[in-house]
Parts: structure tokens; C-alpha cells; sequence
């Protein structure tokens, strides 16, 4: 999730626990530690595909953030002990603060290596968007009233109500992935579509409108689904440029890549460089993480050395509010076989004014 997100739940459990003793600060403190996991962006890893897989690795093992927990929790009790509570409680609520970080990661597309250092394809439940106002709200709103009240009066409950608020809505987007799942497996079956695997992720800000992507050989289907939906899904079929990857079979840049996103990518020539997309992340035909891997030269492919990022711009204001509109309206027709077809163009061609 989103900084701010992963900052006021520490706070907020933090709060909860052990803001009638420590009063404000523990909104601090909870801060602090809640967004400690995510301080590994600083690391430079060598190339902008171990840049991205090693996010989310080391720092949030659920091994080394236990045994950070035992640590901090010894260093408290021993240099700032405190009479009112026990290190039972400093251990549960260092813990909870610090492992709840990485597990609510997994609810985002991402990828998290929760049992690092075990060679698991990281954790991606995939059913929250990683920024989702809904979720985040209520631990804001309760980290500002201890901010204004004080959290020392026993009376004070926001910080439980906004955390029960906050994981109930987490556990109804895990019932709406399996709702728009369920939907697109019925028609691929009634289509007779054998798919090599299915991923499903909300759409931008939201939990009420699904993508579902469906990997098919050379192809791949995409599919938007929401609760007010009546009709089948409509399945668009894409082209996923799968004949280029044989170009990459030797590249351990590209195998960590395929083992980090499972397989869900798709291949581009773009000029004259072989461009490899994560299609998990972001919005049909705006993807965050994309890849120049290897570049025509003398009538071949040439795997780069070094992997850079492929320029990507943001997201338009106006499919966002096609999206919305499309949540409350299905007839409403979102044009994603158009929207995929741009990953194939250079960026000055999708938008020929950014050359000015």
C-alpha cells in the first residue's frame, strides 16, 4: 500500500494499544515503525528489474521483522522501561505494527516476499488497488481525533472502530475478486476457453470495478467486472507477443522477473527495442512497470546488459472518469482493446504533443 496508508494503520494500532499510556506519541511512534519496511526503496540494486523485485523482499520478511519486534521490544524495556504496561503488550503491539505492514502488501497486486529468505513467488492477493481512499479513510480520521483529543481517556474508541471500519471493507474486496472471478471463469467456459491462468485486480482507486486478465498462449483476454453487472463478461483478446521471450531464456533479469510477476507479462517491439510489460499493476494500457530488456542491431536481438525502465507517463483523468461512470452504468463501453494497443507505439506517437 500507499505510504500514508501503511503510516496511520501503524499509527492507529499503536494507538489502540498503547495510547493510554503514551497519549500522542503513540501515534508517532506507530507511525514510524508502520512505514519502516518500505525504507529498502533506498537500496540500489543494480538494474531497474532488481530495483523492483527487491522491494517488498528482506525488509518484509515475516522472519525479520519477528525478530526485529524481540529486539525493539528488549531495547524499550531496557533503556525506557515503563511501569504502566508489560513487555508483553510493547512485544504484541511492535509486532502487529510491524508485521501487518507486509501482510496488508499482499492484498495489493505487487508481489511480497513475506517468507523470505524461502524462494516463494511473492504474495500478491491482488484485492485492493494499492491506493484506496475507502480503506485508508478511517484510520486517518482516527489518527486526527487522537491528534485533536488524546487517546489517555479510556472512553476514547476511534482507534478500534476505525481499525474493525478498515478490515471489514478488507475483507469484502477478497468477496468482490471472488465475485468478478467467478463470472469470467463461467464464461470462458461457456466460450470454451481453456486459460493458462487467470489474475484479477481492481481497478484504479476503487474495489467495485475488476480487471481480470487471462492468459491464453500467444494472447491474452481482459475483462471489466463489477457488482452491478446483469450480462456475461466481455472478453477482449489481446495480443501478448509471446515469440519474443525466446529471445530472453538466458536472461537472469528476465527469469527473476517471470518468477516475481508469475508469468503475467506481455512482449513488445517498440522500434527497435524489446519492451516487457507487468500487466498486473496499474490500468489496461497504463502500466507502471515496463522494461527496455534488448535492442535490433545487425538484423538481431541483443538482451541489454542493463535493464532500464521504459518511459511510462500517468494515468488520463478522463479514463478514470470513464471507469467510474462505468461502475454505475455497465452499458457503458470502455474501449481496453484500444487502451492495450498503445503499449505497442512509442510514447511520442500515443501523444504526438509531448514533442513540443
Amino acid at each position: 500500500m500507499d505510504s500514508l496508508t501503511q503510516a496511520v494503520l501503524g499509527a492507529t494500532l499503536q494507538g489502540a494499544m498503547l495510547g493510554r499510556w503514551q497519549g500522542r506519541k503513540a501515534l508517532l511512534y506507530g507511525a514510524v515503525l508502520g512505514t519502516l519496511p518500505d525504507l529498502d526503496v533506498v537500496i540500489e540494486y543494480g538494474d531497474a528489474v532488481a530495483n523492483m523485485t527487491y522491494h517488498r523482499g528482506f525488509s518484509h520478511s515475516l522472519f525479520v521483522l519477528g525478530a526485529l519486534a524481540l529486539l525493539l521490544t528488549w531495547l524499550v524495556r531496557r533503556f525506557r522501561p515503563h511501569p504502566g504496561y508489560s513487555g508483553r503488550r510493547l512485544l504484541a503491539t511492535v509486532a502487529l505494527v510491524l508485521l501487518t505492514h507486509p501482510l496488508l502488501d499482499c492484498f495489493t497486486s505487487y508481489g511480497t516476499q513475506i517468507l523470505w529468505p524461502l524462494p516463494q513467488v511473492p504474495v500478491a492477493w491482488s484485492s485492493i488497488f494499492i491506493i484506496d481512499p475507502l480503506y485508508t479513510l478511517p484510520l486517518l480520521v482516527a489518527v486526527l481525533l487522537g491528534l485533536i483529543y488524546g487517546l489517555r481517556d479510556r472512553a476514547s474508541k476511534a482507534p478500534h472502530i476505525a481499525l474493525a471500519l478498515s478490515s471489514l471493507y478488507l475483507a469484502s474486496t477478497l468477496a468482490g475478486k471472488q465475485m468478478a472471478e467467478q463470472r469470467v471463469e463461467a464464461e470462458l467456459a461457456r466460450q470454451g476457453i481453456r486459460a493458462e491462468a487467470l489474475f484479477s485486480t481492481p481497478t484504479p482507486l476503487n474495489s467495485l470495478l475488476w480487471r481480470v486478465i487471462v492468459l491464453d498462449g500467444e494472447s491474452y483476454h481482459e475483462a471489466l467486472v463489477g457488482w452491478l453487472d446483469r450480462d456475461p463478461p466481455q472478453l477482449e483478446r489481446i495480443p501478448r507477443g509471446t515469440a519474443l521471450a525466446a529471445v530472453l531464456v538466458d536472461s537472469p533479469a528476465y527469469r527473476r522477473l517471470a518468477w516475481f510477476t508469475d508469468g503475467v507479462l506481455r512482449f513488445d517491439r517498440i522500434d527497435d527495442h524489446l519492451v516487457v510489460t507487468d500487466l498486473r499493476l496499474g490500468m489496461t494500457g497504463f502500466h507502471p512497470f515496463r522494461f527496455d530488456f534488448a535492442h535490433w542491431q545487425d538484423g538481431a536481438w541483443q538482451v541489454n546488459s542493463q535493464v532500464t525502465r521504459w518511459p511510462v507517463e500517468r494515468g488520463e483523468l478522463q479514463r478514470l472518469t470513464l471507469l467510474w461512470q462505468r461502475i454505475w452504468q455497465p452499458e457503458v463501453e470502455v474501449p481496453l482493446l484500444a487502451w492495450a494497443s498503445e503499449l505497442s507505439k512509442p510514447l511520442l506517437a500515443r501523444h504526438p504533443h509531448h514533442a513540443d
